[in-house]
């Protein structure tokens, strides 16, 4: 005969679900509060992160120039300067070489278009200049049909340079202040919480600093390996813009896949111009396999160590990132999941109870020391032997 399920038991499975359920509820709705809050204060928040990344790249000189007594004030103010100064030198080493060679890419960009438009004529596209023409005509017209939205995309485009631009700005200000006050922020917040919070949230920040840190320096590390691939690459093609391009991969790896596409597309096209489609292709080749080896060996290993994440953890928090946000979600995907790590580290280590002390064993009990009175002779005739008579 089968035995039937025990009522009690059964209740208590239900009613132990029931309050898991609701306080997982509970803790999804705060959640979905709190993203919204942060959804509508994001035109804040945006320059704060965007400060917080690049105080966590500027800090190391700043603390270096405060450890050898200069002025908080003074090493925030020349770290700010020179950052924007190596800043400005990055986008004129770019653009420089590139606006030389302005005339000779513009030549080449032509020559570069009739002899596509040649190879497209013979097998196996068989492109007539008639049906090259019809193409144009039909490009021209939907161009033209869709004006007002081009208009509109325009307009929405100028206004988010434009916001992009007060960002920064304000991004800039606010890293100066974080330079020069960031110290003193974390024992002012001790000071205005209660309770154990004033330890406990503190700690926290201090910890998820360290992490923010770590993942700025492996993206860094990420970037460079990229740029000196590639760069290599380039050079080994003898492409006249190599070092320009691998600059523009670095700077350029701190945006996640966004970044490494236009970098390998300005890359790709260049190289087309100046060097035919031999050397375009090749390149193309080297970018994808240096892109894969990016996002699935040196990202996910560099990352992993440094935040403590595993590489699978890594791979999938970006993922996510991306799908949900976008590229604002696949750049704060990796920091974020590191965030929440620290944050669960903590809960578990104040959660988890301390095993206690072991009691230190007993001396053991050594028999009393001889009294060394009792064990002298009394009398210079008390040796132990019987007296003589």
């Amino acid at each position: 005969m089968g035995t039937g399920l025990n009522p009690r038991k059964t209740r208590g499975a239900l009613r132990t679900s029931a309050s898991i359920s609701l306080q997982l509820l509970l803790v999804l709705l705060a959640t979905w509060v709190a993203l919204r809050i942060l959804g509508g204060a994001w035109s804040v928040i945006w320059p704060v992160v965007i400060a917080l990344l690049l105080t966590t790249l500027t800090w190391p000189p700043a603390r270096f120039l405060r450890r050898h007594s200069w002025p908080p004030a003074l090493a925030a103010s020349v770290v700010t300067l020179l950052f924007l100064l190596v800043a400005v030198g990055t986008v004129v080493g770019i653009v420089a070489p590139v606006g030389a060679k302005s005339g000779e890419l513009v030549q080449q960009i032509g020559t570069g278009i009739e002899e596509l438009r040649s190879w497209a004529s013979g097998p196996p596209l068989n492109i007539s200049d008639a049906q090259v023409n019809t193409y144009l005509d039909t490009g021209v017209d939907k161009l033209q049909a869709s004006v007002g939205s081009i208009a509109t995309a325009t307009l929405s485009g100028v206004s988010s340079v434009f916001s992009g631009v007060v960002n920064t700005i304000l991004a800039l200000f606010l890293m100066f202040f974080f330079l020069k006050d960031g110290p003193r922020f974390l024992p002012w917040l001790s000071r205005q919480l209660p309770g154990r919070l004033s330890d406990d949230v503190p700690t926290v920040a201090g910890r998820c600093w360290d992490a923010l840190g770590a993942f700025v320096r492996s993206q860094a590390l990420v970037g460079l390996l990229d740029a000196v691939l590639i760069g290599v690459g380039l050079a080994i093609l003898g492409v006249d813009l190599a070092l320009p391009l691998a600059v523009l991969t670095f700077v350029t790896a701190f945006v996640p896949i966004v970044g490494a596409l236009f970098a390998g597309f300005v890359a790709v096209i260049i190289t087309f111009v100046t060097d035919g489609w031999t050397d375009a292709l090749i390149v193309l080749a080297i970018i994808i396999v240096v892109q894969q080896l990016e996002g699935n060996v040196f990202q996910p290993m560099v990352q992993s160590r440094g935040l403590g994440l595993h590489a699978g953890v890594v791979l999938l928090a970006v993922t996510l990132g991306s799908s949900l946000y976008g590229i604002v979600g696949a750049l704060l995907a990796v920091p974020v999941a590191a965030m929440i790590a620290v944050l669960w580290n903590y809960l578990r280590e104040q959660l988890t109870e301390t095993p206690p002390a072991p009691a230190a064993a007993p001396d053991p009990v050594l028999p009393p020391a001889p009294d060394p009175a009792s064990a002298a002779p009394s009398s210079p005739t008390d040796t132990g032997r019987p007296a003589q008579a």
